[in-house]
């Protein structure tokens, strides 16, 4: 028998690779075979299998669901129609960007200091952004070696990515060795900013990991400026401190 279904959360050739690896290993699977432009599955099978089971083996950023034949021009032409520009999709990053840059402003607005204004930035900026990704530990890790080179090489280090991320958060905000935490934040956020610029060289379309897997979104030029505006600011801090 022979079951069409629509799987989201897809955006790449990875995604594609990972959803028929995961729906081949099913017992009585016989072949699945994935069409990521109109982000459908195929799946043959020697007997049924429950939508629910085929779920269990997905990574949790992939859904699927099963679709009639007849239905398939109908969530096309709804596809399209919920189709949004990047500003509309990246509307949740800007808002908790804007959210830390009042705290941080909040913070020392009766007794103003740009080195204790940048230093809270920091330190909550990777606070904040490390809670999305432990949100979804298992999904994040997939997102980000992505294009993340050093998580490419060893996966092991996006699995330890939001750890690392909330070290640095809290050394920040309580001013611990706040040299060796601008340092590791030049040479992170620097490895991440480099696969992020031949992400975008490339003009692939992959789901941008800062946030984690919880909030879909994309891959663009605002997460390359938000990367940069984090290093500015450390090499900016670094300066200061030895001079």
């Amino acid at each position: 028998m022979k079951h069409t279904y629509k799987v989201t959360g897809m955006t790449c050739g990875n995604c594609k690779a990972s959803v028929e690896k995961a729906l081949n290993n099913i017992e009585h699977v016989t072949s699945a075979s994935v069409d990521l432009e109109k982000a459908e599955v195929e799946v043959k099978m020697s007997q049924h299998i429950s939508i629910e089971k085929l779920q269990e083996e997905l990574l949790e950023k992939f859904s699927i669901l099963e679709i009639e034949k007849q239905q398939r021009n109908v969530f096309s032409t709804v596809a399209n129609k919920e189709e949004k520009t990047d500003l509309q999709k990246l509307k949740p990053l800007f808002i908790i960007f804007t959210y830390i840059v009042i705290a941080s402003i909040l913070l020392h607005y009766k007794n103003w200091n740009w080195s204790d204004f940048m230093l809270d930035f920091m330190g909550l900026f990777y606070i904040v952004f490390s809670f999305f990704k432990i949100l979804d530990l298992k999904g994040f890790p997939e997102s980000f070696k992505m294009y993340d080179p050093l998580a490419k090489v060893f996966p092991a280090y996006a699995k330890i990515y939001p750890f690392i991320e909330i070290v640095l958060g809290l050394m920040f905000l309580m001013r611990f060795q706040i040299s060796i935490a601008l340092i590791v934040t030049i040479i992170v956020l620097g490895i991440t900013t480099i696969g992020v610029i031949k992400t975008l060289l490339n003009k692939q379309e992959i789901q941008c990991a800062c946030l984690g897997t919880v909030l879909k979104l994309p891959m663009t030029k605002a997460t390359f400026i938000e990367n940069t505006i984090m290093i500015i600011m450390a090499i900016i801090m670094l300066y200061k401190t030895y001079n």
